[in-house]
């Protein structure tokens, strides 16, 4: 599983990007959700279990490399080339789609394009389908991460040493490269080109959908949605879900999605932003700077450490007038981001700033091998006490940490990295060029402030001044408590947190620890509001809701509570919520069960259910879970950090007694 989150980017940058246009990368959201939001988790099925869905016109089997539940409602079949130049610059879409809709809606296969004038291109496929065939999806994934970091060397050596560095024995590799064991899966996968007439790379087939080019997230989210849409339509109408993919892309295919123009390109945000700097925040170069580059970043993130290069590069270049100030954002799927901030943030407490960027560069050296014993030595390294670094990760508490994420919240800094110059936006691991790009036009800004007066070190105070305030949070007017719904917390709560959520949704079930953990901080000042939307492609989720409707008319909200936890438990293992175990565990939480099975027999509790849902609905929710915290929008398994940013607003908004 360790693999697994480090291969999440991993995935993203298996993505080729050459034939159509180039697309300035976007760093990846941390837009959690099974359809809203919630940090994703990769499922990378075992080749036996793999649905053979090779009658699709667009054929997908256990011979491809794939990572996402097989039985998804919608798969996307990517064509493309490991050597195309424009291969990051796509992958962060990718990395986007997973975030918002999650392994077990999405599904992502890889087929080999190598373009024809692209010399290594073809040599790169065959070594990655070598990888595949002896080891495996997650293997080959990482195998890819590997050579796209690294196009300028695509050389058989280095083919043979990411092989070993991903776990595939050096002899087997050997053997199978020297017969060609495997050469031919890229040979299958030319010839489904030329059969589909693919013209160039990306190229993407979406449940047969033809997607071509770079295009932006919306484009892609537009042909997603309407494919839920009509997989929701086919299970409902009795096909298996298992059958799915084979129904739709057969029908689909040859229908091809123009793109849109407008959609394509994303619109640049020219707004200069209120980005303080403060005195904890570490910082390199002068403090007297005419440009100030405030950072989101992630220790974990592999974008992030691209990105050093170019910043140190920015930094030689303008020794005198640029400085960088670092803001923590470990996002939540990366599960050693945290634990290395904690690391770098006690380096800056014991060492200063010297200390912290000598933590800096030892974590992204070490990088992805990110686990204690690895922080353990980079700690021992730059002259801190392990015992005390392991306490506070541990502990897991800081913050300074947590008010840089809740900045990064006040500013949209989704996604990392993120960069303010001078106030001004600059999303993911740019290029030199686009960075040299903004920060010219900022100089020629601060140049003129010097010219009216201003002193060097007032400059990034002076632009402050004029600069935007944060965009404040999506707001929905919140329904009217309804006294026959699940609740838990102060029945006078200042702040109400209505949750729309389901009982077989992965995302949803990360969630009760921490509306636990925000219940015993804000203790009666919190009322927690239960609504119910069984997402259509979860077979199990109605009557689950209705049997935990049962048991609240039964044993009353306590009664609903417990057997909701009960619920979250059950998700996942062998007998899940089938009709047999919601009896089970309802027995075991009290119930009068020939009440309790005649009310799932009738269907007593459907029109509540649906009701929920349709609230929901009609305030714009479609995905579980999400909120409405005393009208604030947060969508999907956010961090702790996102929930008490928006409690602790609406408190400070609630009327005083």
């Amino acid at each position: 599983m360790k693999r697994l989150r480090r291969l999440w980017f991993a995935l993203a940058l298996s993505l080729a990007a050459c034939g159509g246009p180039p697309h300035a990368a976007e760093p990846p959201a941390p837009l959690p959700a099974e359809g809203s939001g919630s940090a994703p988790v990769l499922v990378e099925t075992s080749r036996s279990q793999v649905l053979d869905h090779s009658r699709a016109v667009v054929p997908v089997s256990a011979e491809d490399p794939q990572i996402g539940d097989s039985a998804a409602p919608v798969t996307i079949v990517l064509f493309g080339d490991i050597e195309c130049p424009f291969t990051a610059r796509v992958a962060p879409t990718m990395v986007k789609i997973f975030e918002t809709y999650g392994p077990h809606r999405v599904r992502l296969v890889s087929k080999h394009y190598p373009l024809p004038f692209h010399q290594r291109a073809r040599p790169a496929a065959v070594a990655a389908a070598t990888v595949f065939g002896l080891s495996g999806s997650a293997a080959a994934f990482e195998f890819y991460q590997l050579a796209l970091g690294d196009q300028a060397n695509l050389t058989d050596e280095r083919f043979a040493a990411w092989a070993a560095k991903v776990g595939v024995p050096a002899r087997a590799y050997a053997d199978a490269m020297a017969s060609k064991r495997f050469e031919s899966k890229v040979d299958t996968d030319l010839a489904l080109v030329a059969r589909l007439g693919v013209s160039g790379t990306p190229e993407f087939r979406i449940n047969g959908v033809t997607v071509s080019g770079a295009q932006a997230f919306d484009h892609f989210k537009e042909v997603i949605d309407r494919q839920l849409e009509e997989a929701g339509k086919l299970v409902q109408a009795g096909t298996d879900p298992a059958d799915v993919y084979v129904a739709l892309t057969n029908k689909n295919v040859g229908t091809v999605e123009a793109p849109k123009r407008a959609a394509a390109e994303p619109v640049e945000d020219t707004s200069v932003w209120k980005l303080p700097v403060l005195a904890d925040d570490p910082v390199r170069g002068p403090a007297d700077a005419l440009v100030t580059i405030v950072m989101f970043s992630d220790f974990q993130c592999p974008f992030c450490k691209r990105v050093e290069e170019t910043l140190t590069r920015v930094l030689d270049a303008h020794p005198n007038d640029v400085r960088i100030v670092w803001k923590d954002n470990p996002l939540p799927f990366h599960a050693r981001a945290r634990p290395s901030a904690l690391l770098a943030r006690h380096a800056f407490e014991k060492h200063g700033n010297a200390g912290f960027w000598k933590a800096h560069a030892a974590i992204f050296e070490s990088q992805p091998k990110l686990e204690d014993d690895d922080l353990k030595q980079i700690a021992t390294t730059v002259g801190l006490s392990w015992p005390v670094v392991a306490r506070a990760i541990a502990k897991n508490q800081s913050k300074k940490i947590d008010a840089s994420q809740e900045l990064a919240d006040d500013f949209a800094a989704r996604g990392t990295p993120h960069f303010f110059i001078n106030g001004v936006r600059l999303s993911g691991a740019q290029p030199f060029e686009e960075f040299e790009r903004v920060i010219g036009e900022r100089l020629e800004e601060a140049k003129a402030l010097l010219a009216t007066g201003v002193a060097r070190p007032k400059i990034y105070d002076a632009i402050l001044k004029t600069a935007r305030d944060p965009v404040a949070p999506e707001r929905k007017e919140p329904p009217t408590v309804d006294a026959a719904s699940p609740w838990k917390g102060g029945a006078k709560a200042k702040v109400v947190i209505h949750m729309w959520s389901e009982f077989q949704c992965p995302f949803c079930k990360r969630v009760p620890p921490t509306l636990d953990a925000l219940e015993k901080e804000f203790g009666t000042k919190l009322k927690i509001v239960w609504h119910h939307m069984p997402l259509p492609f979860h077979a199990q989720a109605p009557l689950a809701a209705e049997a935990a409707e049962e048991m609240l008319a039964q044993r009353g909200q306590r009664g609903f509570w417990r057997y909701h936890d009960a619920l979250f438990e059950a998700q996942g293992t062998p007998d899940g919520l089938e009709r047999e175990n919601l009896e089970k565990l309802a027995a075991a939480a009290g119930a009068d069960m020939p009440r309790f099975r005649a009310a799932l027999d009738q269907r007593k509790h459907q029109a509540r259910v649906e009701a929920d849902a349709a609230l929901g609905q009609q305030l714009g929710i479609s995905g579980t879970p999400n909120f409405l915290i005393n009208g604030y929008v947060l969508s999907g398994a956010q961090p702790i950090t996102a929930f008490r940013r928006l409690i602790l607003r609406a408190l400070n908004e609630a009327p005083r007694p």
